[in-house]
């Protein structure tokens, strides 16, 4: 082969490779939940497809729901060890590591999805939910929240006193406290496990989210459900790790970010008018689906108050206050 030969082939080669399309990025996206689950259809799988579409390809997903690549509380072990690239939090699996977030949890806040969602995505922006993210190794993109937990018992828990030595699911340290407060046992049992607890007679009262009770068919053991309560909240926040996100181009983390708004916002709704929809099932069934009276919900937020002190208390955290104040502040509670 001549020299001119040799340097137009080098040249044809430099041409076709420049012509070629960058390599697609392939994120492995952990999920604790289900795909069938009301999260992942309307949130995780939605915003996922949009990604795929609005950066043409450039960012694809290799799903891992159902815990198939970790457990929930080992997710962000996960991303931080290379296992994922990117995952779903469950944020009160991590409250060791994300102390701060497990504000969400604390009784009396917000009353739908949407708006706990809106404010958590506002605190997420910036400030010091969003920096225990960045700390942990992880860039938070999107946040949302599940509607407001509800009790569901086999008789109707109004005032405090009719909570009294009642035995009560409920999901980590502060819905615990919450239930202690009002003068009932506070019992951390799987939610696989909630059914057959309720059925035996183990519990008498389970805190939960209305939105999710389809899902493990805890209309079928109580017979008292109230819709106008707010006994704590739950949020998932999608992150991916720092180093790889800081390295995509500023357009295509935008798009991940933009996007992860928009899917925040519509899993909320979502589940708001999911509950609405269930609440007149439950009625048909003959469950009672009450609403507290101001009376009622005067005398729970009273005996609850003190959740949020212990809250601040336990994390000792000079961010504490500054966090509980902004969450205030932004759910007008």
């Amino acid at each position: 082969m001549t020299t001119k030969t040799r340097m137009i082939a080098v040249l044809g080669t430099a041409l076709t490779l420049a012509a070629a399309p960058l390599a697609a990025e392939t994120l492995r996206l952990g999920d604790f939940q289900s795909t069938t689950h009301i999260v992942s259809v309307e949130g995780t799988t939605k915003w996922m497809a949009a990604v795929e579409e609005a950066t043409g390809g450039e960012i694809g997903f290799e799903h891992f729901p159902s815990q198939q690549a970790a457990k929930s509380k080992a997710q962000l072990d996960a991303v931080n060890n290379g296992i994922l690239d990117a995952a779903l939090l469950g944020t009160p699996y991590h409250a060791d590591v994300l102390p701060l977030n497990s504000v969400v949890a604390l009784p009396g806040y917000y009353g739908s999805a949407a708006e706990g969602t809106q404010a958590l995505q506002t605190m997420l922006e910036a400030g010091p939910l969003r920096d225990e993210f960045l700390a942990a190794g992880v860039t938070p993109i999107f946040g949302f929240v599940l509607p407001p937990y509800q009790v569901l018992a086999k008789t109707r828990l109004g005032m405090p006193a009719d909570w009294a030595s009642q035995d009560i699911r409920t999901s980590g340290s502060t819905q615990a406290m919450t239930a202690r407060s009002l003068g009932g046992v506070g019992i951390s049992i799987p939610g696989p496990e909630v059914y057959t607890a309720v059925e035996r007679g183990r519990l008498d009262a389970v805190l939960f989210p209305l939105a999710s009770v389809p899902g493990y068919k805890l209309n079928e053991v109580v017979s008292h459900i109230s819709t106008n309560g707010s006994f704590g909240g739950y949020s998932f926040v999608m992150v991916i790790r720092s180093d790889l996100f800081d390295g995509l181009p500023a357009d295509t983390q935008a798009k991940l970010v933009s996007l992860g708004a928009e899917t925040a916002a519509h899993v909320a709704q979502a589940q708001d008018a999911s509950v609405a929809g269930l609440i007149e099932e439950w009625k048909a069934e003959g469950i009672d689906t009450y609403s507290f009276s101001a009376e009622e919900l005067a005398a729970v937020t009273e005996a609850t108050g003190a959740v949020s002190t212990d809250l601040v208390e336990r994390i000792d955290n000079d961010g504490a206050i500054s966090v509980l104040e902004t969450y205030s502040e932004l759910t007008g509670n």
